[in-house]
């Protein structure tokens, strides 16, 4: 062979080497997609006693919750003792609104502030830092001499429920077992329905200035519990902390027995693939550039502007119906509709059935999907709101003197609000976003909650004069409560069993649940695997024809 033939046959070979490291780079890459995409729920136990870290981490990252009920049942039991005569300090019409309002106003600020801080300090820390605002504000009420220092009190308490109340949710997020997740995070309400019941139990039988100084308890006692807990994984990894994120998944895994077939522990396999995603995550930021840039480009793309788009909507319909406005003026509202029951006794069994349905819905949460708790929440709230309405109408009028039947009917209102419109959206607000914005993003949704919550709490006397009194109230919230019914029907994707990868993905292709595009078919991807090995077959043939 002459070294001109000899040099182009050389220089063939290394072509097709190049082109075959370079397809062996691609197939590895493939691999390391379909493993890392691989659900490890195949290998975790379901029983108790392997769920029990979850439970035991969700119990006390969780338990700040109590204060933010109490927090806001607060203005039921304080601006009834305001009212009343002999009171060292008066209030006037407009400034018990804004006592019961106030509280939410702060909570888009304060929200803001709690996504940035769990993405910067961790998720516990910042539950810890919430005892700073809670007691200073706690102290101020319960010190107050006039209405602005109770207006302060309550602006910092309202900010306190945000830095105890978003990075408790997100941590139970990203700890929990996609099965259970749901389940866990419904410990958060349940928490806050038993904060309402002991501050309705409270305001009956003690002072508001005392019931205050109790909170500042109910606001230290959680963040110190917390000290005992590991932090997010997610987030470890996120920081580059791999042997503490290590500890952690090995805590919460404690009771997992080793996978079959697998030489590394259950812990070890979710490190190392959230390690793999966070990689992965590193080199899309290389590419497209990193910083807060990033994180504004990442909130103009389906999967985080949609999930804003649709809890929006969810959560007017949410808090329009009158879930929040009944329990910031439970007393007076009981006053209103003409029932002879206490009123604060009427309260406590309004806070000890949203407690006891907490615990149900914990139930509820695990073993039915979102779409029809939701969609059956609405009409049973549709159905007690318009019945109320109307033995309210009857009563003031003096054709019916059955004062026990408002009360009766308020109560099945809160059972079935409790099914599925007042948990689900809260528990949405950190399912629906991907990971690299889900603090801030499940900051921004919480914060739009609560502004839509402000104007509902605030319009109450509004809404009373614009439709004749509580009769005409009930009414409107029957309405909202069946067009809530009908966007949720429309509009909300379906999450229940979902891990949050196949949530974030969902929002790529889709935005009305009706009709949307189904996920390629296991059949499909079997064919492109078996492609793949059509390939590799060729390449193999390939070397053996050069050598």
């Amino acid at each position: 062979m002459d070294p001109i033939g000899a040099s182009c046959f050389s220089l063939h070979i290394q072509e097709n080497e190049k082109a075959i490291l370079e397809q062996q780079k691609q197939d590895e890459k493939f691999t390391e997609i379909i493993v890392s995409c691989r659900s490890l729920s195949k290998y975790e136990a379901r029983t108790f006693k392997s769920l029990l870290p979850q439970i035991i981490a969700t119990m006390i990252a969780g338990s700040y919750h109590i204060v933010v009920g109490i927090s806001l049942a607060y203005s039921a039991i304080l601006i009834p003792q305001l009212n009343a005569t002999g009171t060292d300090i008066e209030i006037t019409k407009n400034e018990a609104s804004w006592i019961a309002s106030v509280i939410v106003v702060v909570v888009p600020v304060g929200a803001i502030l709690a996504g940035f801080f769990m993405d910067w300090v961790g998720r516990l820390n910042t539950v810890k830092l919430a005892a700073i605002p809670g007691v200073i504000g706690w102290t101020l009420i319960a010190t107050a001499t006039n209405v602005p220092m109770i207006i302060a009190g309550r602006i910092l308490t309202g900010l306190a429920t945000t830095w105890g109340s978003s990075p408790a949710v997100v941590y139970i997020t990203e700890i929990a077992r996609a099965d259970m997740r749901g389940s866990l995070i419904s410990c958060a309400p349940a928490y806050a329905s038993l904060g309402m019941v002991i501050a309705y139990l409270k305001g009956w039988f003690l002072n508001w200035r005392t019931v205050a100084w109790y909170c500042n308890a109910y606001s230290i006692i959680p963040c110190l519990l917390i000290w005992f807990l590991p932090e997010s994984p997610a987030w470890l990894v996120s920081k580059g902390k791999i042997e503490e994120a290590s500890k952690s998944l090995k805590w919460i895994n404690k009771y997992q027995p080793q996978p079959p077939n697998q030489n590394e522990s259950l812990a070890e396999l979710q490190l190392n693939q959230l390690q793999k995603e966070h990689q992965q995550k590193l080199e899309d930021q290389a590419r497209n550039g990193d910083g807060g840039l990033v994180k504004i480009k990442a909130f103009l793309k389906p999967t985080a502007y949609k999930p804003l788009i649709i809890l929006f909507g969810l959560f007017f319909f949410q808090q329009f119906s009158g879930i929040y406005i009944t329990l910031f003026y439970s007393v007076s509202f009981f006053q209103e509709v003409g029932s002879t029951i206490n009123p604060y006794l009427a309260s406590v069994l309004i806070g000890a059935v949203r407690f006891f349905m907490s615990m149900v819905n914990t139930y509820m949460l695990k073993t039915f999907r979102r779409r029809p708790l939701v969609m059956t929440s609405a009409v049973g709230m549709t159905a007690c709101m318009a019945i109320s309405g109307l033995f309210t109408s009857w009563i003031l009028s003096g054709k019916s003197d059955q004062r026990w039947v408002p009360v009766a009917l308020l109560l099945l209102y809160v059972i079935t609000s409790m099914i599925g419109l007042l948990p689900i959206p809260w528990t949405m607000t950190a399912e629906l976003f991907p990971i690299e914005i889900r603090g801030v993003a499940h900051s921004i949704a919480y914060s739009i909650a609560n502004l839509l919550m402000f104007a509902s709490v605030q319009s109450y006397y509004a809404l009373s004069d614009l439709f004749g009194g509580s009769s005409g109230v009930q009414y409107f919230f029957a309405v909202i409560s069946i067009c809530g019914m009908v966007y949720t029907f429309i509009f909300l994707p379906e999450t229940h069993g979902k891990k949050l990868t196949e949530i974030t993905d969902y929002f790529n292709h889709n935005t009305v649940f009706l009709g949307q595009k189904k996920p390629k078919s296991k059949k499909k991807t079997q064919s492109r695997v078996g492609k793949k090995d059509i390939v590799k077959s060729k390449i193999d043939n390939t070397k053996l024809m050069q050598v």
